[in-house]
């Protein structure tokens, strides 16, 4: 019961009941005490009311008489209060007051049926899993039984890990088509050259990892264990070149799925799938962005393998030249989808003057890093550092055909003849322009840098701010290695500038991403 009443107190619907309550039965005494003196008056007035409202009276009476048993602590812990008071609790008035008010407590606290807690319906189960099984190589053998080393134990382990991945992101793929692109095309939710635009080569990636989940498993022998996995990398890592035209798309794809989820029925539809328990709570993008995900794991699992391995193994001569071979895929992977993302930014960028299509930004090849900066005046911009320019927009718009847009802000900046300044806290720009833009009268300016030029033709300095200080190191270094490789190129081009279109210089293996990270300095200027 005093659970229950507790459960009462805690609901804001019964909350005025049990204010009620307690004020009621704290003032009771001095409410039988200023009674006392009209006992008379009060069975006059009841008498008075009819017979209508005296038999309710009687009846309510005559319900508290039959639950007197049940009652009969909360009686006995009055009774002294009344003695107390010089009361008799006899007075037929005052009895009725006292059984009234206690029907009222006993009503509203045992009788009054309790707000019903919400019910947790009971999902009906997906044919696919909800969260990854977890279970471990050595869960699946008896390990006692075989004589194994710590060492050999964990490459079985990481085997069994890439074996485990393969599996996942087969099913992955398949869910997919079966559960996004199939009714999506059938529901006409989106038209079928939107679909391949957005899903691109994604089915042609399924019998590849097939075909490497089918042929790590004929490794295993009768006590489950892969003797050398050496040999099936080298033959199969080929096949990873089909990636370079998924992962060339996926910069199209992204920016076309972010447009088509603006219209209500793509998003209901997309909301709906991301909601339901095959998802994992992952949206669209998070599984076409998958196989890009698996692809760079590879180096880490086999680094693992290699590590475990014993020398006089035989994997130990062909693990290396595996690592060499997807390392050297994926750098072709990155070099291509970095030129494509370029391309594709570079298309969308719109020049309120003819004098800022600047060569240099034609002649890049790849982007180093993008995303949104603010300048001293306090606007967000939206800046691109390509290989050769660094170019400030102004925020994304759309065109006709639903294509994105970026006005160039300002005259381009070339990288060979850029200058960087890393700006401590509280001092953003000069005249307190950045820091009035930005912060308040007791704030400093944060996570601001600052970038110039001199030489070409009138001076231009842009002092910048990041969204936080780790945004502000990527920005920083992505700068200083742009800056060191143009000089670089400037001075193998004979000091011709800008720099010829034609010479060779490999890309960085982790093109356009604001990721990057180097140890490179920026050279005195």
């Amino acid at each position: 019961m005093e659970r229950e009443e507790n459960e009462v107190d805690a609901s804001p619907s019964w909350s005025p009941v049990g204010r009620e309550r307690l004020f009621t039965c704290a003032n009771l005494s001095d409410y039988a005490g200023k009674k006392r003196k009209q006992d008379t008056s009060s069975e006059t007035e009841a008498a008075a009311r009819g017979p209508d409202h005296q038999d309710e009276d009687d009846d309510t009476i005559g319900s508290l008489e039959a639950s007197k048993d049940l009652e009969e602590p909360s009686n006995k812990r009055v009774k002294p209060v009344a003695k107390g008071a010089g009361l008799s609790v006899k007075t037929p008035a005052l009895k009725r007051l006292g059984q009234s008010i206690q029907r009222s407590i006993s009503f509203r606290t045992e009788v009054q049926p309790l707000p019903m807690a919400p019910i947790r319906t009971r999902q009906k189960a997906s044919s696919y899993p909800r969260r990854r099984n977890s279970q471990l190589w050595s869960d699946t053998v008896d390990t006692g039984s075989q004589e194994l080393s710590t060492k050999e134990i964990k490459r079985q382990e990481v085997i069994y890990e890439l074996t485990q991945g393969e599996k996942q992101l087969i099913e992955d793929l398949d869910l997919v088509r079966k559960v996004y692109y199939e009714p999506m095309l059938k529901l006409e939710i989106m038209t079928e050259n939107e679909l391949v635009q957005i899903f691109g080569t994604l089915d042609s990636l399924i019998p590849v990892h097939k075909d490497f989940l089918s042929r790590l498993e004929s490794l295993r022998g009768a006590e489950k264990t892969v003797e050398e996995v050496g040999p099936t990398l080298l033959e199969w890592f080929p096949r990873l070149e089909a990636y370079i035209t998924y992962c060339c798309n996926q910069v199209e794809a992204k920016a076309l799925l972010d447009q088509k989820k603006q219209e209500r029925p793509v998003e209901h539809f997309l909301r709906l799938c991301q909601e339901s328990s095959f998802s994992r709570k992952l949206d669209l993008w998070n599984f076409l962005d998958l196989p890009r995900s698996r692809l760079v794991k590879y180096p880490l699992l086999l680094r693992e393998i290699e590590k475990s391995t014993p020398p006089e193994h035989p994997d130990k001569d062909t693990l290396p030249q595996a690592m060499e071979l997807i390392q050297r895929i994926i750098s072709e992977v990155n070099s291509k989808t970095g030129e494509a993302e370029c391309q594709f930014y570079r298309r969308g960028l719109c020049y309120p003057e003819e004098g800022q299509r600047l060569p240099e930004i034609w002649n890049s090849r790849f982007l180093y890093c993008h995303g949104e900066l603010k300048n001293s005046k306090g606007q967000k911009l939206h800046v691109f550092l390509f290989e050769f320019a660094l170019v400030l927009t102004r925020p994304v718009t759309q065109d006709r055909e639903g294509g994105v847009q970026f006005q160039v802000y300002r005259q381009p900046l070339p990288t060979a003849h850029l200058l960087l300044e890393d700006l401590p806290d509280g001092e953003g720009g000069g005249g307190g322009s950045f820091r009035g833009a930005f912060t308040s009268t007791t704030d400093k300016a944060k996570n601001c840098f600052r970038v110039s030029i001199q030489g070409r033709s009138k001076a231009q300095s842009h002092s910048l701010q990041a969204n936080d200080s780790f945004n502000k190191q990527q920005w920083i270094s992505c700068l200083r290695q742009a800056i060191v490789q143009s000089r670089d190129r400037g001075s193998h081009t004979s000091q011709s500038w800008p720099p010829s279109q034609t010479s060779p210089d490999p890309p960085l293996s982790h093109i356009a991403e604001l990721s990057l990270s180097s140890d490179t300095e920026m050279m005195d200027t």
